[in-house]
C-alpha cells in the first residue's frame, strides 16, 4: 500500500489538478492499493484568510466570495460543495458583525478549503468510474484545543485511525482531508503551518503504510531553491536526519515535524512533481549516504535582535534572563553571537514574534535601561538566515570571500557544534546574489559572470561578437557562463538580466535612454540581484572613466581598453587604485598599450618580483608601426601609406590622434606608472608627427590636404643612412627608482637589422632592459593594432577575471 499526498499546487485549477487526477487514476488501473491526502486546492487558504480579515474589516467581501465559490466549482461544477459554502458564508457574517474572530473560528473556516478539495477530487474520480470517498480527517485525528497549531494526543489518534479504517475496510480509495482534525470536544483544529505533510506522515504511520508518494510543483530537494539559483540540481536519496537538519533550516519542501512520524516505522517518502511524473525526485528513508548531502536552505521569516550594553559587561545571568524572557513567551530563538567583549548579544527570532520580544526583554531590563547600562535594545527585520547543511566551516572560506567581494554584508556567522552546518545572517535584498555565488563555490556548478559593456564600435562589438560565439565552450570548458547583460552606446542601453544575444545591434538601437547610463547599469544589477559583476570600458570616454569609482563601490570589477584613466593625474590614478583596494576590486586594461600583447603582466611581474628595471624602448603604435615599416621599405610617397593605414582601420577616424604622438605618450605613460613611478602626461617629451600647418581644422580638412604630408617625409627619409629605417618609437629611461623617469617619443633612424628596425606589418616591439637583462632584453613583439587584436585582449583580461571569482 502506498499512500499519496498532493500539496495545494498540484490541486490547482487547471494542469494541476488535471494531472493529480490521472497520477490517481493510473495508481488504481494498475492495481495499486492507494489511499490519498490533500491540502486545499491552489491559493485557497490565503484566499480564506483574506477573506476573513476583510469581513473583520467590516469591508464588502461579496464579490470576492463569488469569485471563491466559482474557483471551487470550475473542476467539476456536479460537486456537492453547498455544505461548505454555507458554513463559510456564515463565519464571515458573524465576524463581520462582530467585527473580531477567535483563533477557533479561524480554524473552522480555513478547514474548509481542505474539505472542498477531497470533495471535488472524490467526485471527478467517481465520475470516471473509479470508486472513491472523500474522508474528513476530524473523525480520526484528535489534538488539544491549541487551535491554529494544535498538538497531537498521538495515542488516541492512533487508536482511532485504525478503528476508523478497519471500519471502512478501504473498500474505496479515500481521499483524506490534510491539515485538518478535532480536539475532545469534536471543535475543529488545525496542525499549523504545512500541516497537511504532518497529517500524512501521521497516517501512514497509524495504517503502517511503507511508503508515502508526495507530489508537489518541484521535482524533489534541490542543492537550493531552484527558483533563485537556475543551475540548482535536484538531489536523489536523503537520509531522515539529513531531511530533519534541512527541514530545521528552513526548506521549504521538508518539514520538521512531517519527519519524525516516519522515523520509527521507517516508511519511504518520495517527493515528486506533479507536473514532471518522469522524474523520479527525492527519496527520503533511513539508508545511510556514504558521502553526506550539501544543500542551501532560506530562511526568510525571521528577525534580528540586538541587545547591547555596558550592564552585559561581567555579568551573570544575563543570557538566562534573555532566554527565560523570551521562553515565557514561547518564542523560540535561532542563531545567537556575542560580543567577545559580552557587550553584545545578538540573536535570530521568528519574525512573527518581533513586537512580543522587543517588549518582553525592555521588560525583563527595565532596570539596566533606566540606568543606562543597556543602551539598545532593538529588532531587524528584512533579513534572512542562509544555511549551507553538509558544509563544515573549514571549507567554507572560498564563499566568504567571494560574498565579501560581491558586496553582500554578512550580519552574523554561526556553525553548529558538529561542524556540518553553516549558517549566516544577511539583509534580505541579498539573497539571491548570496545564494548563486555559494551554490557555485561549493557544487563547483557553473558560475554566471554578469557583464556590461560600455562602448559598442569596433572594439566593443567585436568583443560581443567573441564571447557570443565562445559561449558554448566556455561553459564546457571553464564552468564560466559568460552573461552579458548590459550593452551600452552614447545614448542607448540594452538590458537583458537572462543574457543579450546575436541579434544585440537591432534590439540596441530602439533602446535609447535619456538616463545616466552607469547609474542605470548598476541599478539593474542591484534590481535583479546580479552576481560576479564586471564592467567593460571600450570608449575613448572620459565621462565613462569619472565613474570607474562608482561602479567599483556596487561591486563591479573593471576591464578597459581605455587608455583614459590610467593617463589622467597621478592623484586620481592613485585614488582609483586605493578604491579598488579598499573594495577588493580588480582592474585589468592589458589592452592599453599592447592591444592582445602581454606587456603590462609581464612590467608588473618583474617589477613585483624585485627585478630592478633600467629601460624600457619599443615601437608601441601598431598605425605608426605599419606607416613608417611600409614607408621605410618602398618607394612611394608618404600620404598613399597614410592613406592605406586609414583604410585598414589602424588609425582613429581622425588619423592627426596617431600622428600627435600623444597615443604612444600614454601608452608609455602607463609603464612608467606600473613601476610607481609618478610621472604626469606633461612630463613626456613628444615629436608630433602632424606638419604644422594641418594641426588645427576639422577631420575633413586634414584628410583634404594630406598630401602635404609627403615633402615633408621625403626630406627626412632622404636623410637616412645606408642601412637605416624610420622608426617611432617610446623611451623610459633614466634612475626608475626615483619618483619619476624620463618618457620621451620620438621618430628615429635605427638600424634595419636591429630588432626595431626588422618590424613587418602593424606589429608592436616593447624591449624590456632590467639588471638581470641589461644587454639581451626581454623582447615582446605581435600584432599592435586592430579592433580584433585589441577585442581578443579585453577577452582574455575578462576570461582573468572571471577564473579568480
Amino acid at each position: 500500500m502506498k499512500l499519496l499526498k498532493f500539496g495545494g499546487t498540484s490541486l490547482a485549477n487547471g494542469q494541476g489538478i488535471q494531472n493529480a487526477v490521472s497520477i490517481i487514476e493510473n495508481k488504481i488501473k494498475n492495481k495499486e492499493k492507494i489511499v490519498v491526502v490533500l491540502s486545499a486546492r491552489g491559493e485557497t487558504t490565503n484566499k480564506l484568510e483574506a477573506l476573513i480579515e476583510t469581513a473583520k474589516a467590516k469591508k464588502d467581501y461579496t464579490n470576492s466570495l463569488e469569485s471563491f465559490k466559482r474557483y471551487q466549482l470550475e473542476p467539476f461544477k456536479a460537486a456537492y460543495l453547498s455544505e461548505e459554502f454555507e458554513v463559510i458564508s456564515q463565519i464571515l457574517k458573524g465576524v463581520e458583525l462582530t467585527g473580531d474572530y477567535s483563533p477557533k473560528t479561524k480554524d473552522l473556516l480555513l478547514a474548509q478549503g481542505e474539505l472542498l478539495a477531497t470533495k471535488t477530487v472524490a467526485s471527478i474520480l467517481n465520475s470516471l468510474g473509479i470508486n472513491s470517498t472523500h474522508t474528513d480527517s476530524r473523525a480520526f485525528l484528535k489534538t488539544d484545543d491549541n487551535y491554529g497549531n494544535a498538538n497531537l494526543n498521538h495515542s488516541l489518534s492512533k487508536r482511532a485511525t485504525g478503528k476508523y479504517f478497519k471500519k471502512q475496510k478501504l473498500r474505496q480509495t479515500p481521499i483524506i482531508t490534510g491539515f485538518i482534525a478535532s480536539d475532545e470536544n469534536n471543535q475543529t483544529t488545525t496542525l499549523g503551518r504545512n500541516g497537511s505533510n504532518y497529517s500524512a506522515s501521521l497516517i501512514a504511520n497509524f495504517l503502517n503504510i511503507p511508503k508515502i508518494e508526495s507530489y508537489t510543483n518541484v521535482s524533489g530537494v534541490y542543492t537550493a531553491n531552484p527558483k533563485l539559483v537556475h543551475n540548482a540540481k535536484s538531489i536523489k536519496h536523503i537520509n531522515y536526519n539529513e531531511a530533519s537538519e534541512l527541514a530545521s533550516f528552513g526548506a521549504s519542501i521538508l518539514h520538521s515535524k512531517s519527519i519524525s512520524p516516519l522515523v520509527d516505522k521507517k516508511i519511504s517518502l518520495q517527493i515528486l512533481n506533479t507536473f514532471s511524473p518522469e522524474s523520479n525526485g527525492t527519496l527520503i528513508s533511513d539508508q545511510k549516504n556514504p558521502t553526506g548531502i550539501k544543500s542551501i536552505s532560506i530562511q526568510d521569516d525571521v528577525a534580528l535582535m540586538s541587545i547591547t550594553g555596558k550592564g552585559l559587561l561581567g555579568k551573570l545571568g544575563v543570557d538566562a534572563r534573555i532566554f527565560s524572557s523570551l521562553s515565557s513567551q514561547g518564542i523560540n530563538i535561532g542563531i545567537i553571537s556575542q560580543g567577545s567583549s559580552e557587550r553584545g548579544v545578538s540573536f535570530v527570532i521568528p519574525r512573527s514574534f518581533k513586537t512580543l520580544a522587543l517588549r518582553s526583554l525592555k521588560e525583563a531590563f527595565r532596570t539596566e535601561i533606566t540606568t543606562g547600562d543597556i543602551q539598545v535594545i532593538k529588532a531587524r527585520d528584512s533579513i534572512s538566515v542562509i544555511t549551507v547543511v553538509g558544509q563544515s566551516i573549514a571549507d567554507f572560506s572560498s564563499s566568504l570571500k567571494h560574498l565579501k567581494e560581491n558586496k553582500i554584508n554578512i550580519l552574523l556567522i554561526n556553525n553548529t557544534l558538529s561542524g556540518n552546518n553553516i549558517s549566516i545572517v544577511l539583509e534580505k535584498k541579498d539573497v539571491k546574489k548570496a545564494v548563486n555565488v555559494i551554490h557555485a563555490q561549493i557544487f563547483g556548478a557553473i558560475k554566471r559572470i554578469n557583464i556590461a559593456i560600455i562602448g559598442k564600435g569596433t572594439v566593443g562589438g567585436s568583443l560581443i561578437g567573441q564571447i557570443l560565439k565562445a559561449r558554448d565552450k566556455i561553459i564546457e570548458n571553464k564552468n564560466l557562463n559568460l552573461n552579458i547583460f548590459a550593452i551600452a552606446g552614447s545614448k542607448s542601453l540594452l538590458l537583458d538580466k537572462n543574457g543579450i544575444g546575436k541579434s544585440w545591434k537591432a534590439e540596441l538601437e530602439q533602446k535609447q535612454t535619456g538616463k545616466n547610463i552607469s547609474q542605470a547599469i548598476i541599478d539593474y544589477a542591484d534590481k535583479h540581484h546580479l552576481e560576479n559583476l564586471i564592467a567593460i570600458d571600450n570608449t575613448a570616454s572620459e565621462e565613462f572613466v569619472d565613474s570607474y569609482n562608482t561602479f567599483i563601490e556596487n561591486g563591479f570589477d573593471l576591464i578597459s581598453s581605455n587608455k583614459i584613466a590610467n593617463t589622467q593625474d597621478y592623484s586620481k590614478y592613485k585614488d582609483l587604485r586605493n578604491n579598488l583596494k579598499r573594495n577588493k576590486k580588480r582592474y585589468l586594461y592589458e589592452t592599453n598599450v599592447g592591444a592582445g600583447l602581454p606587456i603590462i603582466d609581464t612590467i608588473k611581474t618583474l617589477h613585483e618580483s624585485g627585478e630592478n628595471i633600467i629601460k624600457i624602448k619599443g615601437v608601441f603604435s601598431g598605425s605608426l608601426s605599419y606607416l613608417f615599416n611600409s614607408f621605410s621599405d618602398e618607394n612611394k610617397v608618404f600620404s598613399y601609406f597614410l592613406k592605406n593605414a586609414i583604410r585598414s582601420g589602424y588609425t582613429e577616424p581622425d588619423p592627426r590622434e596617431d600622428l600627435s604622438g600623444n597615443d604612444v605618450a600614454r601608452k608609455l605613460l602607463i609603464l612608467a606608472r606600473e613601476l610607481e613611478l609618478e610621472n604626469e602626461f606633461d612630463d613626456i617629451e613628444i615629436e608630433n608627427l602632424i606638419p604644422e600647418q594641418l594641426r588645427a581644422g576639422s577631420t575633413e580638412h586634414f584628410l583634404d590636404n594630406i598630401e602635404e604630408t609627403d615633402a615633408h617625409y621625403a626630406n627626412i627619409k632622404a636623410k637616412l643612412n645606408k642601412g637605416e629605417v624610420l622608426r617611432y618609437t617610446g623611451e623610459l629611461t633614466g634612475d626608475l627608482q626615483q619618483r619619476k623617469g624620463r618618457l620621451r617619443v620620438a621618430l628615429n633612424a635605427v638600424a634595419k637589422n636591429s630588432a626595431l628596425g626588422n618590424l613587418k606589418g602593424s606589429d608592436s616591439i616593447f624591449e624590456i632592459y632590467t639588471e638581470s637583462y641589461d644587454k639581451n632584453p626581454i623582447t615582446i613583439i605581435g600584432a599592435g593594432a586592430g579592433a580584433e587584436v585589441t577585442a581578443r585582449g579585453v577577452f582574455g583580461d575578462l576570461l582573468r577575471i572571471s577564473d579568480k571569482k
